[in-house]
């Protein structure tokens, strides 16, 4: 197979939460395959940040920043960059929050936020920007799900059921859009070093267990998550739809 199967040049990519860790590392990497990307947050100053930085390194890279949790916020945005930049080849749903609480104890409010972020802005995204692609034929959305949409761990309940349903609405947009030329595929990260996972990261007694649980026994580099957006945004993957791709060093591989 040609490697110009893996170049994303003349398409544009959507990346939600792309102003720092996964979010940014993943445009940074389908910059460099040669896309236009399109960074997202909710803070204006943290995208605007992250944009330079990218173009500081010739990467052709823009700024929409808006709320992924608010359904008229999601389609104003979405439509702003299909007019004043281009129309969405590829939309990577990343956005995400993380809440370390035991089921019995965690409040309904942040419950509900995680399952708003993690979720329910997967669908609000992935609907405004799956609605235009099936108008146009085509298109590539790469659900950022976790290892928790298949395994769960004491006090991340509300992130485990959000990454689950994850999985299931990546099948479900296969279900609804493949017939339409999309494609819509997750991956599914292990345990990486970002913010999200500093707290655990410092805790001597789980950095012991988690290198012991994996079979590449260290950390996930964001970096190491690059190949597999381009693959999934590019050519290279015209026949894989509905599913997902584990980033993990092994652990899902063993007990």
């Amino acid at each position: 197979m040609s490697l110009e199967r893996f170049d994303l040049a003349g398409r544009t990519a959507l990346v939600t939460g792309s102003s720092r860790g996964i979010g940014l590392a993943l445009a940074r990497g389908l910059g460099q395959a040669h896309a236009r990307v399109v960074l997202n947050g909710r803070r204006p100053e943290a995208v605007a940040e992250a944009v330079d930085a990218l173009r500081a390194e010739g990467i052709d890279a823009q700024a929409a920043p808006f709320d992924v949790t608010d359904g008229a916020a999601v389609e104003a945005g979405v439509a702003r960059v299909e007019a004043e930049i281009a129309p969405l080849d590829v939309l990577v749903n990343n956005a995400g929050v993380q809440h370390r609480e035991p089921l019995h104890e965690i409040p309904e409010a942040a419950f509900r936020g995680v399952i708003e972020t993690n979720l329910m802005a997967v669908f609000l995204v992935g609907q405004a920007v799956g609605r235009r692609m099936v108008g146009r034929g085509r298109g590539k959305i790469i659900n950022i799900a976790s290892e928790m949409s298949e395994l769960a761990r004491p006090t991340v309940g509300a992130y485990a059921a959000a990454k689950g349903g994850v999985k299931m609405l990546t099948q479900a947009m296969c279900a609804d859009w493949a017939p339409h030329g999309v494609q819509a595929n997750g991956i599914a990260p292990g345990f990486f070093s970002t913010e999200l996972n500093r707290a655990l990261a410092e805790n001597p007694e789980f950095d012991a267990w988690l290198r012991g649980r994996t079979p590449a026994g260290r950390w996930g580099e964001v970096d190491e998550l690059v190949g597999a957006a381009v693959f999934l945004a590019s050519d290279a993957s015209s026949f894989v739809n509905g599913q997902l791709l584990f980033v993990d060093g092994g652990m899902r591989a063993v007990m």
